[in-house]
């Protein structure tokens, strides 16, 4: 009989025993495959924020974010000049609008103030047709409230704008792709054209679907496509190409912010005091986007590293248990090693005997622990999360309107409007629970693989004892 097919008989010669073995060691693969795909989630996360977010700048009028904000408005010849610095791959201007349902007597002339856009930035006040699709309720009410005091005049309803963006790209207002779930893109965004991508809540609001038309400012506009910021406020917004919201605007050539992109992190430091330096400490501000966003981005290092540390210690459990189990098979098998060498049988045959039994029994526990760790992978991974998420909302709380303002406002903390914790493209605290842990067949093969390896060590230590056994001893014993 081969040493093979002896060892898988002898893996299966207590059946109850088996079964047992095959449960612990399923239990203890199963988590440290689940760890592993936890690990690979939130890892594949924070390198898609140090590269959409890490390595970009945005750019403010100096003195211009907030709600009291003054100074002057970016310009494209201030485009041209941040594209001309070392280093810089991309630079995409915006222009904020508001838009206003219009009502009975609405006066169409645009005005200003009022409401921040992208990067904190006062937004330009147009009407249009749609309808809101986020209820002012007792917030809205108070915020927009004149502030006259003792007044007893019934306020009417009031009712709240509507986020509208110019891009020069793609991408959101921190410079992240637009996540387009139906139809297309705007295509050109440097032309001028009545074309719109409109949030899934407000297209909803408004029975909207790609083709469908609204205005702005008596002037119709197509919409092209249909994408998810994540939240029901964020998704209360228009995208429209940069010089349409110019010409809506009556401003041509003005920016409200501008996103600059950095060919990699190393250079993003040197980059920004260059590129503030260009435009002039005057005239604008150069805001890191990744330091707004550090303490989402530790959190996720923490669960990394939790789950890392966690995969290690199953591993090793997992390893532990082999040995435990050799160790006991060597010691009950003592007079069938004896035998098996007093008729010639070599010590390493003996010990490969040990390891493949071993081995078919890791085999059996992969399996069911492959299926334990795809059913259990994404609620460890999210509890993991969830624990570490409590902690940076109540540090995001502690910064005065702090991370999802920042990242919902161009990385800008306090920047006003339409930011905040519900601002219309998430906040830090999405970042956490967006991360999504599936189970791929690379993942979950380099996992049992590393378990075959621990198993493997785990068998030989115990195996190798098998050599010190005399068969004169053993049969004497007899």
């Amino acid at each position: 009989m081969s040493v093979l097919a002896r060892s898988v008989g002898n893996a299966f010669r207590n059946k109850i025993r088996t079964a047992a073995v095959v449960a612990v060691l399923a239990v203890a693969i199963g988590l440290a495959l689940a760890m592993l795909v936890a690990n690979q989630a939130v890892g594949a996360k924070v390198q898609e924020l140090n590269a959409s977010v890490g390595t970009t700048l945005t750019v403010n009028p100096a003195g211009g974010q907030g709600f009291e904000g003054g100074g002057e408005p970016l310009t494209s010849a201030q485009a041209q000049t941040a594209a001309g610095v070392a280093n810089v791959t991309s630079v995409v201007g915006t222009k904020a609008l508001r838009l206003q349902t219009a009502t009975t007597g609405t006066t169409a002339t645009t005005q200003q103030g009022g409401f921040g856009g992208p990067g904190g930035q006062q937004g330009t006040t147009v009407t249009t047709n749609l309808t809101a699709a986020v209820d002012a309720g007792t917030l809205g009410n108070r915020n927009n409230a004149s502030g006259t005091t003792g007044s007893t005049t019934t306020q009417p309803a009031r009712t709240l704008p509507i986020t509208a963006t110019g891009i020069g790209a793609e991408v959101d207002s921190t410079g992240k792709a637009l996540d387009i779930t139906s139809g297309s893109g705007l295509g050109d965004y440097t032309a001028a054209e009545a074309k719109a991508i409109v949030g899934t809540t407000l297209a909803e609001k408004n029975n909207l679907t790609v083709g469908s038309t609204f205005t702005i400012q008596d002037k119709t506009f197509t919409v092209a496509g249909l994408f998810d910021a994540g939240t029901t406020f964020g998704n209360n917004a228009v995208y429209v190409t940069l010089p349409e919201a110019q010409t809506l605007a009556e401003t041509p050539g003005e920016l409200s912010t501008m996103i600059v992109t950095v060919n990699s992190m190393e250079n993003v430091d040197s980059t920004k005091t260059a590129l503030q330096s260009a435009l002039g400490a005057d005239k604008a501000d150069v805001t890191q986007g990744q330091r707004n966003l550090q303490t989402a981005v530790s959190s996720l290092d923490s669960v990394k590293n939790i789950s890392l540390v966690a995969f290690i210690a199953a591993l090793a459990t997992a390893g532990l248990i082999i040995l435990l189990i050799v160790v006991m098979l060597v010691r009950e098998r003592r007079r069938e090693i004896g035998v098996l060498k007093a008729i010639g049988a070599r010590n390493r045959t003996i010990g490969l005997q040990f390891v493949l039994e071993s081995l078919v029994l890791v085999a059996l526990g992969s399996v069911v622990g492959a299926a334990i760790a795809s059913f259990a992978s994404g609620g460890i991974a999210s509890a993991l999360i969830s624990s570490n998420s409590g902690t940076t909302a109540a540090t995001t709380n502690q910064r005065g309107g702090g991370l999802a303002g920042a990242a919902a406002n161009g990385g800008v903390p306090g920047g006003g409007g339409f930011g905040g914790q519900g601002g219309p493209f998430g906040g830090a605290n999405q970042l956490l629970t967006s991360v999504t842990a599936s189970v791929s067949p690379g993942v979950l093969a380099a996992g049992i693989a590393a378990v075959f390896a621990v198993a493997i060590i785990g068998a030989l230590v115990p195996a190798l004892l098998t050599a010190r056994i005399r068969p004169i001893e053993v049969l004497r014993g007899e």
